[in-house]
C-alpha cells in the first residue's frame, strides 16, 4: 500500500528531525517517531480533506471499465522500470515475464489499455530500485515518513530517485511534456487512492494505533516484495499486528 499519500514531486526530508528516546521506537528502528507521527497526522488530514473525497467521487463518476483501462495504461508505462530492475536483480524468468507483458499489452492491448497479457496467463509483478537494493542486501535504514508521500525510508527514497532516471519517458521532451508528466503523476495518485478506499478505511477502523499499524504493514509489504512473495526464512524485526 506504498505511496498512498504520494504527490506530483518528491518531497525532501525535513531538516533537524528530533530523535525519540522511547526504547520501543528505537527497537522498531524508528528513531524519529515523534516527528514521523506529526507528519503522519498531517498526511492523514490532507488525505481526508482532499485525496479521499476526490477518490470516492472518481469511483462514483467514472465507469469501472474506464477506471480499469486507465489503471492498465499506467501500469504498462511503469514496465520499463520494472524491466530494468529485473535485469539489475539478475532475475531472468521475471525479466522475461515483464518483457512479454510489456510487448503484448503495448501492441495487442492498445498501448496497455487492455491487459491482454493477464488473459494469456503471463504473470504480473512490479519492481523498483528500492527492491533491487534490498535484494542485494542493502538495509532499509531508519523509518521515515515524508510529507504527502507517507513511508519512505532512505533505501526506498534513493530507489525512487533512481527509478526516475530509469524511466525512458524521463528523457523524452515534447511540447507540453511537463504537463504530461504532472498529469501522469497526479492520475497515478488518484488511481492508487481510489483502488484502496475501502481497504484503508478497514485498516483504520480496526487499528488501535494506526501509525504503528501502518509502519508494520509497510515493512511487511516491502519485505514481501523484496522476497518476490517467497516465504520468510528468518524473523523480521517488526511486530505482528
Amino acid at each position: 500500500m506504498r505511496r498512498v499519500f504520494a504527490v506530483l514531486l518528491l518531497a525532501g526530508l525535513a531538516a533537524g528531525c528530533a530523535a525519540s528516546k522511547d526504547p520501543e521506537a528505537v527497537a522498531q528502528n524508528d528513531p524519529y517517531e515523534q516527528t514521523n507521527r506529526a507528519i503522519f497526522d498531517f498526511n492523514m488530514k490532507v488525505d481526508k480533506a482532499v485525496a479521499k473525497p476526490v477518490a470516492k467521487f472518481y469511483n462514483h463518476a467514472v465507469p469501472t471499465f474506464a477506471r480499469n483501462g486507465l489503471h492498465n495504461f499506467l501500469a504498462n508505462l511503469d514496465k520499463p522500470v520494472t524491466l530494468g530492475n529485473d535485469a539489475l536483480q539478475a532475475n531472468g524468468p521475471r525479466f522475461g515475464e515483464t518483457l512479454g507483458r510489456f510487448t503484448v499489452n503495448s501492441t495487442l492491448g492498445v498501448g496497455g489499455l487492455v491487459d491482454v497479457a493477464t488473459m494469456m496467463g503471463i504473470p504480473d509483478h512490479s519492481e523498483d530500485f528500492g527492491q533491487t537494493l534490498g535484494t542485494w542486501g542493502v538495509g532499509e535504514g531508519p523509518y521515515v515518513v515524508v510529507p504527502f508521500m507517507g513511508p519512505d525510508p532512505p533505501r526506498d527514497m534513493a530507489g525512487d530517485v533512481v527509478d526516475i532516471f530509469m524511466d525512458p519517458l524521463t528523457y523524452i521532451r515534447f511540447h507540453g511534456s511537463d504537463t504530461w508528466y504532472a498529469v501522469r503523476s497526479g492520475v497515478a495518485v488518484l488511481d492508487l487512492r481510489a483502488r484502496n478506499v475501502d481497504s484503508l478505511d478497514q485498516i483504520e477502523r480496526t487499528s488501535i494505533d494506526f501509525y504503528a499499524t501502518t509502519r508494520s504493514l509497510y515493512r511487511q509489504y516491502r519485505n514481501a516484495e523484496i522476497r518476490n512473495g517467497a516465504p520468510e526464512t528468518g524473523d523480521l524485526d517488526t511486530p505482528d499486528f
